[in-house]
This record gives C-alpha cells, sequence and structure tokens, in this order.
C-alpha cells in the first residue's frame, strides 16, 4: 500500500510525513510537493519525493498511489480550484481512498474560511472516489504567534468574547491524519479537536503565568479587532479573515466536546498551556 502526503512541506504536512514513516516505513510514503528540494532530508531517508504544485497538477506524479491525503492549499481564495483538481487527478489516477484536511463542523460552521471547505467536501462527494474527512479544529499554534509583543504590552487582543476553543496541536493533527490515511474507510467524518476547551481570558491567564507577567485579554468588537491588526500591519483581507474567526469563535464555532480527535490518536491532546510554554521557551 502506498500513501501519498499533498502538501508535503508545509508546517502540518511535514508532521504528518515522519508520523506516516513511523506507521508504514519510508518506502511506502509518497511526498508531493511544489518544491522537492525542501524534502531533500526526507528523500535520503527514504520518501519518494515528487514534484506536484496545486496550480498545475499532473496526475501521473500520482501513479501507484493507493491513499492520498490532500491538505487544504493556503492561498485563500484559490483553494476551490486547487482542490478540484487535485481530486480529478486522483480520479484519474485511480487513487483508492482520499483523505481531507477541513474546518471544525464545516456544514454549520461560521467561519469564513469554512467556504472553500463546503465547496471541497461536496466535490468530494460528486467525484465518486472514497473518501475521509478530517474536520480539523484550531491549532494551539494559532494562538501563540504573537506572544512576545502581547507579553509586552499586558495585553491579548480579539472578538472571541467568553467564546470556548477546543484546539490542539499541529503535531496532534498530523497524528489522527496518519492514522486515518492508514486504518480509515471511505465515509468516515472526523470531528477533530482538542480534549479541554478555553476562553481567550482562560488563554491570557495561562500567558502571564508561564511569563510571570500581567497580561490580560481585551475584547473588542469584530471590526475593531480588524482595524487593529491592521494598525500593526496586516493586510486588510488578512486582518478581515483572523477578526472574523475571533468573533465566530465566541459564537463556540471551534467549540467540540467529542473528543473525537483523542480517540483517533490513542492519548490525550496537547493542552493549550504545553504549548504556550513550549513558544515562551
Amino acid at each position: 500500500m502506498i500513501y501519498a502526503v499533498a502538501g508535503a512541506s508545509g508546517q502540518l504536512g511535514q508532521l504528518v510525513l515522519a508520523a506516516l514513516v513511523a506507521k508504514v516505513g519510508a518506502a511506502n510514503v509518497v511526498a508531493l510537493v511544489r518544491n522537492p528540494a525542501k524534502l531533500a532530508d526526507a528523500a535520503a531517508a527514504g520518501v519518494s519525493v515528487r514534484a506536484f504544485d496545486y496550480d498545475a497538477v499532473d496526475a501521473a506524479a500520482l501513479e501507484g498511489v493507493d491513499r492520498l491525503l490532500l491538505i487544504s492549499a493556503n492561498e485563500v481564495g484559490k483553494r476551490g480550484p486547487q482542490h478540484q483538481a487535485v481530486i480529478d487527478a486522483a480520479k484519474a489516477a485511480g487513487v483508492g481512498l482520499m483523505a481531507y484536511t477541513s474546518i471544525l463542523h464545516a456544514p454549520t460552521s461560521t467561519i469564513g474560511l469554512a467556504e472553500e471547505h463546503r465547496a471541497t467536501e461536496a466535490a468530494l462527494a460528486a467525484s465518486g472516489v472514497p473518501h475521509i474527512l478530517l474536520r480539523n479544529g484550531w491549532y494551539n499554534e494559532n494562538c501563540t504567534g504573537a506572544l512576545a509583543p502581547s507579553i509586552e504590552h499586558g495585553a491579548i487582543i480579539g472578538a472571541a468574547g467568553e467564546g470556548r476553543i477546543c484546539s490542539a496541536s499541529r503535531a496532534d493533527y498530523a497524528a489522527a491524519a496518519a492514522a486515518a490515511l492508514v486504518d480509515g474507510a471511505g465515509g468516515d467524518v472526523h470531528e477533530l479537536a482538542g480534549d479541554e476547551a478555553f476562553t481567550m481570558a482562560d488563554f491570557a491567564a495561562h500567558v502571564a503565568r508561564l511569563a510571570g507577567k500581567p497580561v490580560a485579554y481585551v475584547d473588542m468588537s469584530q471590526a475593531d479587532y480588524a482595524a487593529a491588526l491592521e494598525g500593526v500591519g496586516l493586510p486588510g483581507w488578512l486582518a478581515a479573515m483572523l477578526a472574523n474567526s475571533s468573533f465566530a469563535s465566541s459564537q463556540d464555532a471551534l467549540f467540540d466536546d467529542s473528543r473525537t480527535l483523542s480517540r483517533l490518536i490513542g492519548r490525550p491532546t496537547t493542552p493549550i498551556a504545553d504549548t504556550i510554554a513550549a513558544a515562551l521557551a
């Protein structure tokens, strides 16, 4: 059985690649990546690294692949046609099963990012290719990227209100993707989220405790949060996207208490405090 990962050089992709190699051996793993040079180490370890561009998909790169993980592209606004091209190529190449990294509660999610994920889920259904949906919640790392300025100013801003967030580490989601790709079956749908919920006020309290400095959460309207993000240099589209996601979380768009993720990976998910501590270290 040959397992392939599309988007294998990204932050999630490299973790999935490592998890797959650990499960099935490098000889049974194909890494699909725009720039194969980025995975020279994986190639040296025995992984088959093939050129694969979401903007110019070549079905020949999928030759011999039995099961394919499609990691969602990172170009928001272009993902619909990019994902469709991969699905079409997988069907043409005779791939027996696909898995796709979607978003938590995709059919009903109020997060703007969910639209392209819903379109991809629909494309998979229309393709007739057996598939698994990995509906990933938020990554812990999404919350820890700006800790230094937050600690410096003593404030973490957002529009999340008292919404509950069940995030997990990238490594947790990578382990789930590898497990589902190897052991799963077409029709599986996994709503994946962390074991424990926290609010952004809870998050700020963890940061304050671990940094040894006062840090508080400051809640804002969606519009004011977007304006604040633009004020620190983010492009308007990105500021709007982040503010939308934050506000949606105020309505529990990132909450799920099924513990499906921890059952799939056979261990508890990584607590947000652990990821904060690692980031501060």
